[in-house]
């Protein structure tokens, strides 16, 4: 598989030809939906979903599939069986990735702030975006996206995720609101720097390509 980092929490996966986007949202360059065979949306909020592109992506390829929760699903009326709401424990196929959803709510941000629903998605048995959450699947992740800022996550919140989760990679994503000095911070406390993981920490300017395994 190839990773694209694209805007804040936005990636795309592509192999044999195929393409599946994940997170297209407000923040994201408009390019990544270019050629997508299918698109997978963890939750509402708009660094995430952006309506208005998946609807112009849906229109420009009759052929587009998206996978996402039912409330995300309920937004994207008018493209019927197109659109797939999804929660945890189920399993499908998107555009020939194999894909497993793990997780059921957004993080708490605050008491009396109304969480959403949020699924995180592990492509292909490897790649595992978690959304807006530090979900921990019960499953081999060979390659993490990590959202490393938020409000609703601290460094040691990330240090113990990827702990936890014990991946080879992790990517950052959800990096959108860091200047360079607050993601040399984070980069800082991980990998085999700080207070140190044994896995790998990479941070890709958007528009770069690596290929993963």
């Amino acid at each position: 598989m190839r990773l694209t980092k694209f805007g804040h929490a936005c990636v795309r996966v592509e192999k044999d030809g195929r393409r599946l986007v994940v997170d297209p949202g407000g923040l994201t360059e408009p390019q990544a939906l270019d050629g997508a065979d299918a698109v997978l949306v963890t939750h509402e909020h708009f660094d995430h979903f952006s309506e208005e592109a998946l609807r112009r992506a849906a229109r420009d390829n009759p052929l587009l599939r998206i996978w996402t929760t039912s409330s995300v699903a309920a937004r994207l009326d008018g493209l019927g069986t197109r659109v797939t709401a999804v929660g945890e424990g189920e399993a499908f196929t998107a555009a020939g990735f194999d894909v497993q959803v793990h997780g059921t709510w957004h993080a708490v941000i605050h008491p009396d702030v109304p969480r959403v629903t949020n699924v995180g998605f592990l492509v292909d048995d490897s790649l595992f975006h978690p959304g807006d959450a530090l979900t921990v699947p019960d499953a081999t992740v060979d390659t993490l996206l990590l959202p490393v800022h938020a409000p609703w996550s601290t460094v040691g919140h990330l240090i113990d995720y990827v702990r936890e989760v014990a991946p080879r990679d992790a990517y950052a994503v959800h990096d959108g609101a860091l200047n360079d000095v607050g993601t040399a911070m984070v980069g800082g406390f991980l990998g085999d720097r700080g207070p140190g993981t044994a896995t790998r920490y990479h941070r890709l300017p958007p528009g770069t390509t690596v290929r993963l395994g």
